[in-house]
C-alpha cells in the first residue's frame, strides 16, 4: 500500500519496505544511542516529533510515536544499517 500510494503522488525515489521484528522501543534504542554520542541533530523546528521523542521516554505515554518510529526506520537505514556494511576503498 506505501508503496503505490506514493507512486501516485510521482514519488520518484527509491522506496524501502521493512518489517517490523522488534518492539518500536528495542528498535529506538541503537538511534537514541546516536543522538547520546552527539551524532544526530535537528536542523529546524520540528515541534510534534520532539514532542513525541520525549513522551516516548516516558512510563505513562499514551498512543502511538509514529513520527519517532518514521525517524528511528529513517536513521536505521542511513546510520546503523550503513555503518555495519563492508566499504571498499579503491587505492
Amino acid at each position: 500500500m506505501v508503496r503505490s500510494v506514493l507512486m501516485q503522488a510521482g514519488c520518484e525515489c527509491p522506496i524501502l519496505l521493512r518489517q517490523a521484528r522488534l518492539s518500536k522501543r528495542e528498535r529506538a534504542n541503537p538511534v537514541a544511542a546516536l543522538y547520546e554520542q552527539g551524532r544526530v541533530f535537528h536542523v529546524g523546528p520540528l515541534q510534534e516529533l520532539e514532542e513525541e521523542m520525549i513522551a516516548f521516554g516516558a512510563p505513562d505515554m499514551t498512543g502511538s510515536p509514529d513520527r519517532v518510529d518514521a525517524l528511528v526506520w529513517a536513521l536505521t537505514v542511513l546510520i546503523v544499517e550503513a555503518a555495519a556494511e563492508p566499504r571498499i576503498h579503491q587505492l
